[in-house]
């Protein structure tokens, strides 16, 4: 059974600043992660491993050569395989361009897979449509938002406790599928050390445009329904009033002045 995991490098949120003139996040200096969801989605791809018999995992991630950083990461915490889309012209890919070249990439490197684990959503974009994106263009039956991953005792379906509205539903689906994850466990696998020297044995394979069968007009830029003309941080609000050192009446009209403002009198 082949389980494959998409992956995304992303920026640590918390060091996130955006140019002011052009804006754009500026990416220089700033330390590359392991999107957190896409890394519940390995989790879970592993523990299946650990339960089932002759289960292979392939990471695959789409980006610039220095992608190739998370899937070492991805190496060290139980994938068997790293892949790697990188090319020129899949840069200023959307969310569609994204996910038709995934999909092809993956017919192209696992085309007898049997399961897509994914991240719900990249930190940095917060779009949660590649995943969905990639299940209807290879015609798979899909559910969002898995917080638990098993299979059936005869490994033809896959099911999953899935986040809804109000509360959790178990879903399942007929192999192959895709499932998007939104949570794993709490506490993180971490790599032990052996698992860390492990990982650079492990092989890395690297596809280009020239080997997936997609029109260059496709790809990247030229291909994207949308584009993102810039990024910005939301305007500060002034949420609250805070009167200090002031004598009780003092306080008490300020109370009331602000409440007949608002017309709450």
């Amino acid at each position: 059974m082949k389980i494959v995991v998409c992956v995304k490098q992303v920026p640590e949120v918390t060091n996130v600043q955006v140019d002011p003139a052009t804006g754009t996040l500026i990416r220089e200096g700033v330390k590359s992660i392991l999107n957190p969801f896409c890394e519940y989605a390995l989790d879970h791809a592993v523990r299946l491993k650990q339960a089932f018999d002759n289960i292979s995992i392939s990471a695959i991630t789409m980006g610039p050569p220095q992608a190739r950083d998370v899937l070492l990461r991805c190496l060290e915490l139980g994938a068997d395989e790293g892949i790697l889309v990188t090319d020129r012209k899949f840069a200023g890919a959307d969310t569609w361009a994204t996910a038709l070249t995934l999909a092809e990439a993956i017919r192209t490197a696992v085309p007898d897979f049997d399961l897509i684990l994914v991240g719900k959503q990249a930190i940095d974009g917060d779009t949660a449509q590649v995943g969905p994106e990639i299940a209807e263009i290879l015609g798979l039956a899909q559910i969002t938002y898995g917080v638990e991953v098993t299979l059936s005792s005869s490994r033809k379906q896959v099911r999953v406790t899935q986040e809804v509205e109000r509360g959790y539903e178990v879903v399942e689906a007929a192999l192959p599928a895709l499932v998007t994850c939104s949570k794993g466990e709490v506490v993180r696998r971490a790599p032990s050390f052996k698992d860390v020297l492990q990982a650079r044995k492990k092989l890395i394979r690297t596809i280009r445009a020239d080997a997936i069968a997609i029109p260059e007009g496709q790809l990247g830029l030229q291909g994207s329904f949308t584009q993102v003309v810039k990024v910005f941080p939301p305007p500060a609000k002034k949420t609250n009033t805070i009167l200090q050192n002031l004598e009780v009446e003092k306080a008490a009209q300020e109370i009331f002045s602000f409440l007949k403002e608002k017309r709450f009198l």
